[in-house]
């Protein structure tokens, strides 16, 4: 059995990010001991690291509930866990084509400042007036 702490430790999972999960019931809150400490067991412990994998992933908590609920029943196909990869794929890479729009923009209102002064900057231009931007971003 693990104390909460343990938990966070072998999982890397801050003690309030554990409490909000509970919270959110991607982990059951277990009954209080004698010493009023919640006890861990293995079950817990794995739940965490899949929750913990699944966030670094990116995937939503809404997401991640779906996915809980399906690793719950061993027998159902696995195409609704395909879908939720998928789209979540499909988000990061949504999200990476905004990013390089960004850096985009951001290259081009660098290299395009000669001013020597703020008064003349092409930055600070282009940060007040958006119609100087090349993409939407």
């Amino acid at each position: 059995m693990y104390s909460i702490g343990d938990l966070s430790r072998r999982t890397q999972v801050k003690v309030p990010t554990i409490r909000y999960y509970e919270q959110m019931g991607l982990l059951a809150a277990l009954e209080r001991s004698e010493g009023n400490q919640r006890r861990y067991g293995r079950s817990e412990l794995e739940r965490l690291a899949f929750i913990r994998h699944a966030r670094d992933l990116g995937f939503s908590i809404d997401a991640i509930r779906a996915l809980i609920d399906l690793s719950d029943h061993k027998d159902r196909p696995c195409a609704d866990a395909d879908r939720i990869a998928k789209e979540q794929l499909a988000a990061v890479r949504d999200r990476i084509a905004r990013l390089q729009r960004l850096e985009q923009e951001l290259d081009r209102m660098a290299s395009c400042c000669s001013g020597d002064t703020v008064g003349d900057c092409y930055v600070i231009r282009s940060l007040a007036d958006h119609t100087l931007c090349q993409h939407e971003h």
